[in-house]
């Protein structure tokens, strides 16, 4: 696994890990995973002792939103990315007496075939985790703990309470946008919750600033 580059995203726990393809006459080849050098690269410490232990696929139609979802016992985090189409990342912190509580941040991350190179983005548990998908997209992504379906929840990525100060607002009024329109999205998604109301609810202890 090549590694090209790594930053940070507004929020700095939220990493971007930019990876290269080798292209020939045939095509391209790539190593899009190599944990060796996730843990012993210089500027991932972020990943060290991290261990992925389930790997998700799934194809999204035009429109579709998802989440914001997260998980506790076990904690889940996420390193994800495009295989085909377009996908607007969205990442919520929702770490109780974090400085970044209750601001999201969006990603924009379309992949085609003839691009130089691929990319992941690290959503660490502590972040409430969804997508806006622009194209008929195809995504990957390696989870950190076995889905555990009695300790999820989700806030609405359209809950009045969010605060995208540190989001451009173009991917916002895009994400309104679509949700005016005829948005795809799940029963379970359209039950999420207010920022305020998950705060009040006592899992939410379960998110603690350096606990997660």
């Amino acid at each position: 696994m090549k590694i090209i580059k790594i930053r940070s995203l507004a929020i700095p726990d939220i990493k971007v890990i930019e990876f290269a393809r080798f292209a020939d006459q045939r095509g391209y080849f790539t190593e899009s995973f190599r944990r060796s050098d996730l843990q012993h690269h210089s500027d991932t410490q972020f990943l060290r002792g991290v261990e992925f232990i389930q790997a998700n696929e799934s194809y999204s139609h035009p429109g579709t939103i998802r989440g914001l979802h997260f998980q506790w016992n076990p904690y889940m985090g996420k390193l994800v990315r495009t295989l085909s189409g377009r996908m607007v990342d969205l990442v919520l912190d929702i770490r109780k007496d974090s400085p970044h509580f209750g601001k999201i941040i969006a990603y924009d991350m379309p992949a085609t075939m003839d691009q130089a190179s691929g990319q992941w983005i690290w959503v660490p548990p502590g972040f409430a985790h969804g997508n806006l998908f622009l194209e008929p997209t195809q995504i990957e992504y390696l989870c950190t703990g076995e889905y555990s379906p009695g300790c999820e929840a989700g806030i609405s990525p359209l809950s009045a309470d969010l605060d995208w100060s540190l989001c451009d607002p173009d991917w916002k009024a895009l994400l309104e946008q679509t949700a005016a329109g005829a948005p795809i999205i799940s029963e379970k998604d359209r039950g999420g919750v207010s920022l305020t109301k998950w705060q009040n609810d006592t899992r939410s202890e379960n998110f603690i600033y350096n606990r997660c």
